[in-house]
């Protein structure tokens, strides 16, 4: 049976929200814009601050200025104030196109309105285009870079942690309480300096390192375990890193060692098994399998869940969370030139928490590694 065509695809936001967007022309453009395509060409429809920079810069066929459409939306309902929804009724008779698929988090109030004008607004099962699930080798080039990026956060976070002095139940550099937000802001100015921008960066120690999402606040202590995360963005191409590092300044006890040592063998164990046609599913059980072999639980109660409780990875690239997904919920089969993070981790509150993450491209063999950052993980 063929697959079913799907209307073609119509967006209303801008790109800092929507990698779809930006995805689709190419161009960063800051305000909500109107996006279509159509018969093989793609077209966008922009005010005049955006008109020239997305003629010249984007990958849109054509670009329409909005003024006219305003100008002709206010002739037609002049009792009410007209907007995105009446101009894209306008475009769709334009075009004697009334069928459009749009993304799961399209406007709801402008499908709403759209609907009562006549428009026929399917929503994406899944993807808007699921070609951003494959990389180009320049896609993978800019993956590459970001994390490149995230390799030199990793440098300045380090550099402070070896150097820094022991004093009881502190950390000093240069005089100053070694804080996680001291080792973010270096990490963000370092891949600043380079051509990116590291938001939500996660530097968490000890405790609350425990929380996988925890950014990380105050003093980081001497001997406990220091989860670092950076997922930068390249500000050149929109597109992302995302690594993660545990690190400890001071002397490891066994249990830390140990706990660390598990998480690298799982990571290694996902790597062996990925390629193109594997089950995201099965690559996750990996790490599972190797995590039960070694008597590290996972439980969940009413006050949190220890041990290994997140998936094993995600697709990566103008998001920092795209397609594919790993994980033990969803079943979902590995192509061929996408990328995905790789990123097993275990978190036991007394005794800390550790994750290593690594960035590869899915190929017919062995996954290509596109992150490179020492294990060297006990600062003592």
């Amino acid at each position: 049976m063929a697959a079913k065509s799907l209307p073609p695809p119509l967006l209303y936001t801008d790109t800092a929200r929507s990698a779809d967007a930006l995805y689709f022309g190419r161009v960063e453009v800051p305000d909500p814009f109107i996006a279509f395509g159509l018969r093989g060409k793609k077209y966008a429809v922009v005010g005049a601050l955006e008109f020239g920079r997305v003629k010249k810069a984007s990958s849109f066929d054509v670009v329409l200025p909005l003024e006219s459409y305003v100008k002709r939306a206010r002739d037609l309902w002049p009792e009410r104030k007209p907007g995105a929804a009446e101009f894209i009724y306008l475009l769709a008779k334009d075009f004697s196109q009334t069928r459009f698929t749009v993304p799961q988090d399209f406007p709801a109030g402008i499908y709403e309105k759209l609907f009562e004008l006549g428009l026929d607004l399917e929503i994406a099962s899944g993807a808007l285009f699921p070609a951003r699930e494959i990389k180009t080798p320049a896609e993978t080039a800019a993956i590459r870079e970001g994390n490149r990026l995230s390799a030199l956060g990793f440098a300045a976070a380090e550099k402070i942690l070896r150097t820094s002095k022991i004093s009881g139940r502190k950390l000093l550099h240069r005089g100053k309480l070694v804080t996680s937000e001291l080792l973010k802001f270096a990490i963000e100015v370092a891949i600043l300096e380079a051509g990116g921008v590291s938001a939500n960066t996660i530097v968490a120690g000890g405790e609350k390192a425990c929380d996988p999402h925890e950014r990380g606040s105050g003093p980081l202590r001497p001997n406990e375990l220091i989860i670092i995360d950076i997922f930068p963005r390249v500000t050149a191409t929109g597109y992302h890193g995302d690594m993660t590092r545990t690190f400890l300044r001071g002397r490891a006890n066994d249990a830390q060692r140990a706990l660390v040592a598990t998480v690298r063998a799982a990571q290694l164990a996902a790597l062996k098994v990925i390629r193109a046609g594997a089950n995201g599913r099965m690559v996750h059980d990996k790490c599972v399998k190797v995590f039960a072999a070694r008597g590290y639980e996972t439980t969940h109660t009413s006050t949190g869940s220890s041990g290994f409780f997140h998936g094993t990875g995600h697709g990566l690239g103008l998001a920092v969370h795209e397609l594919p997904r790993m994980s033990g919920t969803v079943d979902y089969i590995l192509r061929k030139n996408s990328v995905v993070t790789v990123e097993p981790g275990l978190y036991y509150p007394g005794l800390g928490a550790c994750r290593i993450e690594d960035v590869v491209l899915v190929t017919s063999t062995a996954p290509k590694l596109l992150s490179h950052y020492p294990y060297d993980w006990e600062l003592s």
